[in-house]
């Protein structure tokens, strides 16, 4: 059974940073790419960055290229969303979530099949 515990979410300002964390249980974390999501209140759940299971490959949604960015540490079963220039409209929910398929990175949820709990970041004006 995988488990996935966001942490780092929170309140800041416009223009401000957080670093989100994602860290895993079991033993095969290192075998799969992983992906962020988000979801505003009345929104759907959404693609924000999505990184191969050795680091090597990423991929960003086009809202928040230059300002996202995700990293994994394989041996801490972690990964990690580094958030700078926060906008208003980067307010969500943020998920993490263990890609289930093996060919290249996806940005579609119905790929995703472990999720977690999800943790609240809110950007003031």
């Amino acid at each position: 059974q995988v488990q996935l515990v966001e942490s780092g979410g929170g309140l800041v300002q416009a223009g401000g940073s957080l670093r989100l964390s994602c860290a895993a249980s079991g033993r095969t974390f290192g075998n799969y790419d992983m992906g962020w999501f988000r979801q505003a209140p009345g929104k759907e759940r959404e693609f924000v960055a999505a990184i191969s299971w050795n680091g090597g490959n990423t991929d960003y949604a086009d809202s928040v290229k230059g300002r996202f960015t995700i990293s994994r540490d394989n041996a801490k079963k972690t990964v990690y969303l580094q958030m700078n220039s926060l906008k208003p409209e980067d307010t969500a929910v943020y998920y993490c979530a263990r890609e289930s398929g093996i060919y290249g990175l996806a940005s579609d949820v119905r790929d995703y099949d472990y999720w977690g709990q999800g943790t609240q970041v809110t950007v003031s004006s």
